[in-house]
């Protein structure tokens, strides 16, 4: 919360607002800010003008905000207007400004206590939205990275002898399929639960183009064999 802002409520106002925040497991800190208030939820800062008052210079107002919009990414305004006719007149207001509708978007409360608890909500909202895109994200990372060991396994265990257990023994211990290309057989023995003959395979798999076209044509003539 910003301090000057701070200096211009009613105690009692700001008692409100620290005991709500509480009850939301939520801290209040009082700092040097251009915002009114900023919330930092779910990894994401949402700032707000809260103008608690009808009485403020609106044109003012809307400077300050076009000012802080560029600061921002996450700004909203909540205004307190009790009564319809002080609606329609800030309306006008923000009309006739130069500010883009929407561009923050302006929040309305008929009360000071209904404004800050409008503002809890947008804010608590803004945090599970980030966190939301967050997961989403992280899923999407984990099913490429399924798709990539996929694809690992079914290379590696396309060498004479290799199964799927062998083909996650090497990801594990040596990683990524040149890494494997370069080890040795004795590296690959000492590092890994793989027998020699395999590891012997291995290397001449990758290092033998004998022994790499012979495997193939191995493998040609068996699927032939059970074609006839």
């Amino acid at each position: 919360m910003s301090s000057k802002w701070k200096e211009e409520q009613h105690p009692t106002f700001i008692n409100f607002i620290s005991s709500f925040l509480r009850a939301n497991s939520l801290r209040l800190n009082f700092v040097s800010i251009a915002p009114d208030l900023i919330f930092n939820c779910g990894g994401v800062s949402v700032a707000f003008v809260f103008l608690t008052s009808c009485d403020s210079n609106f044109s003012l107002v809307f400077e300050r905000v076009q000012k802080l919009k560029g600061q921002f990414a996450h700004l909203y305004v909540v205004v307190t207007v009790p009564s319809e006719e002080q609606n329609d007149c800030f309306v006008r207001c923000l009309l006739k400004s130069k500010l883009e509708l929407g561009k923050p978007p302006f929040v309305a409360a008929e009360d000071l206590q209904m404004g800050f608890e409008k503002i809890v909500k947008i804010a608590l909202a803004c945090g599970a939205c980030k966190q939301l895109d967050v997961l989403s994200k992280l899923t999407v990372e984990r099913e490429q990275a399924v798709q990539v060991m996929d694809v690992f396994v079914r290379v590696v265990s396309s060498i004479p002898g290799i199964d799927s257990h062998d083909a996650h023994a090497l990801n594990q211990v040596i990683g990524s399929i040149e890494a494997i290309a370069r080890a040795s057989k004795e590296y690959i023995v000492e590092n890994t639960d793989i027998s020699s003959e395999k590891a012997d395979s291995i290397v001449r798999f990758f290092r033998d183009p004998d022994f790499y076209m012979t495997s193939k044509f191995g493998e040609r003539k068996q699927f032939q064999n059970k074609l006839l």
